[in-house]
């Protein structure tokens, strides 16, 4: 593990078991000397040794990133530690932090295994060497190892739910982040929209109105008069701020219609996600669509497409864009649940989706129906009309192009 990641706890936890090692090879060490024994420098040069190798692993960073380098370096720590138990059985408890090492570095199949033989290792050390035999002697050892591995498995537990927790606590930050920025990226889209309306509703039309008015008062003119000259001018002037106005309308209106037609848009819709499988089928011949009726429909079938996902509970839904000679019409249909259109019109809680649908087709003269019933799913339509020139305007319908069809009519 590395040292930078340790919380102070686990820091505490570190630097005791470094105290422990020290502790118990002086330990040996001083019980060698004290005793008399022969062999005693022979003990203080192994667990000098055995110390040295202790030390070499806490500070080596390959031990603490691979379970070779651990391997390799409990193996090591492992014979150094048996030569000193060969010499003094009171190097048996250097086996406590032992068990310690192995279940944390090796992984279970391995640190197991080796914790039971340390143990068998520190009990045999202490019957070779010929020492009185009590019940301490068997039930310490094994106690130990006991009392480690419920420490270390209890550790790698509360370690895993720690990490767990962090991933969610991540994962719900990262999650507001998204939310923030869809609803921004929302917000942004709406306030779009709204200025592409207001534009087309208010400066365009007005601009078309002084356009008409002034070709009306063109007509009224003497041939001679010297005012038609001006006339002229502002009816130049009035037109190419109409054809700006209708740029600045385009380039506000919804993204998926920047870069494909209304139809590629919708399909989009039909990609696969959370909900119900969606179908787009088109029928009759496309024929160009005036922004307005494009967002208009765009937006009626991401409403209902949205309603279906969050009340419906239903398994397919389909959409289908119909041309006609005189209307385009748009069907959302669903499998779901159904519902009681006019309680969910007449209700105060309901929201603003299926009227912001109706509104939406009722500003541009079209028709909104919605027909469903409680376990018969759920069908919306909006149909729109398509103006002709021989009827008296182009697609957009705006006073601008209805003009030139009242000159050539007159």
């Amino acid at each position: 593990m590395d040292p930078r990641t340790l919380t102070p706890a686990l820091r505490a936890l570190r630097l005791c078991l470094h105290l422990l090692m020290a502790g118990l090879l002086a330990l040996a060490v001083v019980r060698a000397w004290g005793d008399g024994a022969p062999d005693a420098g022979a003990v203080l040069a192994v667990a000098a040794v055995t110390g040295a190798v202790y030390a070499a692993g806490s500070l080596l960073p390959a031990v603490r990133l691979t379970r070779r380098a651990a391997a390799l370096w409990l193996a090591a720590l492992g014979v150094s530690w048996l030569v000193l138990l060969w010499l003094t059985p009171d190097a048996l408890w250097v086996a406590f932090p032992l068990y310690f090492l192995q279940l944390h570095l090796l992984p279970a199949r391995w640190s197991l295994p080796a914790a039971a033989v340390t143990a068998a290792a520190a009990i045999g050390s202490y019957v070779g060497h010929g020492r009185p035999l009590n019940p301490g002697v068997f039930i310490g050892p094994l106690l130990g190892a006991a009392v480690a591995v419920a420490t270390v498995l209890g550790y790698q537990a509360l370690y895993r739910e720690s990490e767990r927790r962090r991933r969610l606590i991540e994962e719900l930050i990262a999650t507001r982040a998204e939310l923030a920025a869809a609803e921004r990226h929302a917000g942004t889209l709406a306030e779009r929209e709204r200025l592409a309306r207001e534009i087309h509703d208010t400066l365009a039309q007005g601009v078309s109105s002084i356009q008409l008015l002034l070709r009306a008062a063109e007509r009224t003119l003497p041939a001679a008069s010297p005012a038609a000259t001006h006339i002229a001018r502002a009816r130049q002037a009035a037109q190419d701020n109409l054809a700006e106005a209708r740029r600045f309308v385009r380039a506000l209106s919804p993204p998926d219609l920047e870069h494909g037609s209304l139809a590629g848009a919708l399909e989009r819709l039909c990609e696969p996600g959370p909900g119900p499988r969606v179908r787009f089928s088109l029928s009759g011949t496309p024929v160009e669509l005036p922004t307005p009726y494009e967002v208009a429909l765009l937006r009626i079938a991401q409403s209902a497409l949205a309603n279906t996902v969050r009340h419906a509970g239903a398994s397919r839904a389909e959409i289908t864009l119909t041309f006609m000679d005189a209307s385009v019409t748009l069907d959302v249909v669903d499998d779901g649940r159904g519902f009681r259109p006019e309680a969910v019109v007449a209700s105060s809680d309901a929201g603003f989706g299926l009227p912001a649908m109706r509104s939406r087709a009722q500003s541009l003269g079209g028709t909104f129906t919605v027909e469903s019933a409680p376990g018969q799913g759920a069908a919306v339509a909006v149909t729109l009309p398509l103006r002709t020139a021989g009827s008296g305007s182009r697609p957009d319908g705006t006073l601008a192009d209805r003009t030139g069809a009242h000159r050539e009519a007159s």
